[in-house]
């Protein structure tokens, strides 16, 4: 793989499972030096850090609850602690707690909200106040810094007995325009990833079981399901200079399906 973000430092939340896994060591293959953030799995980042050094680049894991801003703001002097710099943010982070809205507990609103939303503005908060006070480092990077979201399908469409997950997604949009809209101009760049159907571990059950993945690929006009690499090359680009002028977007990776698909013949 090109080093494309050699001498770059990117830290990635979520990263002990599933797309920020794939994600963490996209960005080490890619010549960067990765912090791995978890928040209960050590295993998992554990491994995320074995899987990166065992490829030759360079790793190191951390706890800590994105939506904390004490923990927070421990996890990025740790970083700077370690790597002396940091160029990349991808906020992944991201938890569901699913319930009609009827039967939700303002309890797991509330830790949704935290951690998809909450968590993305004090990581992205953290990241832009140094971005800003280092700016550009020549010969490493044409953009000050990279913060790339980590969104889903449903900022756009609907997701009943998932109130509080779509409503995160929807507002983690326009948190991501508007800073995108606030530091442009100090060469900043902000942007989302929105994935569709993906195959990880915390979906396992529904794409081993033939008769869930025939019912979800009538959602995906694309037929097939998509995979963390699917994912984890659109991040890539995000991050590196190939994108330089990409800013405030939000890039789908979800085999079409926010075309809305039901209208397909329907026209």
């Amino acid at each position: 793989m090109e080093k494309s973000l050699k001498n770059q430092v990117a830290l990635v939340t979520g990263a002990s499972s599933g797309l920020g896994k794939s994600v963490a060591i996209y960005l080490a293959r890619a010549g960067a030096k990765v912090a791995v953030n978890y928040h209960s799995d050590e295993e998992g980042a554990k491994d995320t850090v074995e899987t990166i050094k065992k490829e030759g680049g360079e790793a190191f894991a951390h706890r800590a609850d994105v939506g904390d801003e004490a923990e927070v703001e421990g996890m990025f002097e740790k970083v700077f602690d370690t790597y002396e710099n940091l160029d990349i943010l991808i906020s992944n982070a991201g938890i569901q707690k699913d319930a009609p809205l009827d039967e939700m507990t303002l309890k797991d609103w509330e830790l949704v909200i935290k951690t998809n939303l909450t968590g993305a503005f004090l990581c992205s908060r953290a990241a832009v106040r140094y971005f800003l006070k280092r700016g550009v480092v020549e010969g490493v990077s044409k953009s000050a810094g990279k913060v790339i979201f980590m969104s889903s399908v449903h900022q756009e469409i609907p997701w009943a007995g998932h109130i509080n997950y779509a409503a995160a997604k929807g507002g983690l949009t326009e948190f991501m325009r508007t800073l995108s809209q606030e530091v442009a101009n100090k060469l900043i760049r902000v942007n989302s990833v929105a994935p569709g159907a993906i195959k990880t571990a915390i979906n396992e059950d529904v794409w081993k079981d033939e008769k869930q993945v025939k019912e979800l690929l009538k959602l995906i006009p694309y037929n097939r399901l998509g995979e963390p690499e699917d994912v984890s090359e659109v991040v890539l680009w995000l991050a590196s200079d190939k994108s330089e002028y990409v800013n405030g977007t939000t890039i789908f990776v979800d085999g079409g399906m926010s075309l809305y698909p039901g209208f397909i013949g329907n026209g």
